[in-house]
């Protein structure tokens, strides 16, 4: 999981906004993790925030299967494939949350939590992540 950090000694927030709900929490880095809806297979990608953006690290897929072939470069350690992909940078991501999956979760400091405890809204819709504007 990715850890949470200061950048420069600036606090950093992320916030996610679903059903017309905005919450703020405060963290630099996080993990995004889902389990793809067919394969079973957990996913991860970890993000930081940096100069107002969101922007991919890294990410892992436990595994392989329909739909999940890990791209060119990963590396395979103890089941895990890792791989850093190139130039991602966001302004925003939004996310569907079926209802007919497992929801997403949102690991920061060594503990993950579904959206639905984050956001207070039930699966279904879609979920904003976003760096809250700097005051």
């Amino acid at each position: 999981m990715a850890a949470a950090a200061g950048a420069r000694g600036r606090s950093l927030s992320l916030c996610l906004a679903s059903a017309g709900i905005v919450k703020t929490l405060a963290l630099a880095a996080f993990t995004l993790a889902w389990t793809h809806s067919i394969e079973k297979i957990r996913w991860e990608e970890d993000y930081r925030i940096e100069n107002g953006k969101l922007v991919l690290t890294m990410a892992r897929i436990r595994g392989s299967g329909a739909g999940m072939e890990p791209p060119e470069g990963a590396v395979l350690r103890s089941g895990v494939y890792e791989y850093r992909p190139p130039g991602v940078v966001l302004d925003k991501l939004t996310l569907a949350r079926s209802t007919y999956t497992k929801d997403y979760e949102l690991c920061w400091s060594g503990r993950c939590r579904g959206f639905a405890e984050l956001v207070g809204a039930p699966q279904g819709g879609t979920v904003d992540l976003f760096p809250c504007p700097t005051k």
